[in-house]
């Protein structure tokens, strides 16, 4: 999840939302990536897209091997889980619940739902206060750049 988070802090570098993910299968790094939507405009370019993608390319296979974790900042949203679904994730570990849209638990738990193919085990709240922490202060930015901005 260290790195993960390292991931979420390059994309708030970059001006995105710091979310990041990291896939691992048999402790090794298969795929990882941050928001990147504004950069790459892209809507779909969530961090747990971003990893799978570029998991599933490495490996020449649109589903991941058993026993892969995915590992992410922020509770994964709709579209998010209904990839990890597609594409076989066996085990989520995410940090901090996203109160709005996550799927998780938050909203709903779709990993959970029986007419789904595949289920995923979800373990939630590994590094929740330095994810929270981060994303507050990237929006406490925001805010503050945005209020400069109104001003001149």
């Amino acid at each position: 999840m260290h790195y993960a988070l390292a991931l979420a802090e390059q994309g708030a570098e970059h001006g995105e939302v710091p979310v990041g993910a990291v896939l691992v299968h048999n402790d090794a790094i298969i795929g990882q990536g941050f928001n990147e939507p504004i950069g790459r405009h892209d809507a779909t370019a969530h961090a747990e897209i971003v990893a799978i993608r570029q998991a599933c390319a490495q490996l020449g296979n649109y589903r991941l091997p058993l026993k892969t974790t995915l590992y992410v900042t922020l509770e994964p949203c709709t579209m998010c889980v209904g990839a990890m679904v597609h594409a076989r994730v066996d085990r989520l570990v995410f940090a901090t619940c996203e109160p709005r849209a996550g799927m998780v638990g938050s909203q709903m738990n779709l990993p959970q739902q029986d007419f789904y193919n595949h289920q995923i085990q979800v373990f939630a709240g590994l590094q929740a206060h330095a994810s929270s922490q981060l994303l507050k202060r990237f929006f406490r930015q925001r805010r503050q750049i945005a209020k400069l901005n109104k001003s001149l």
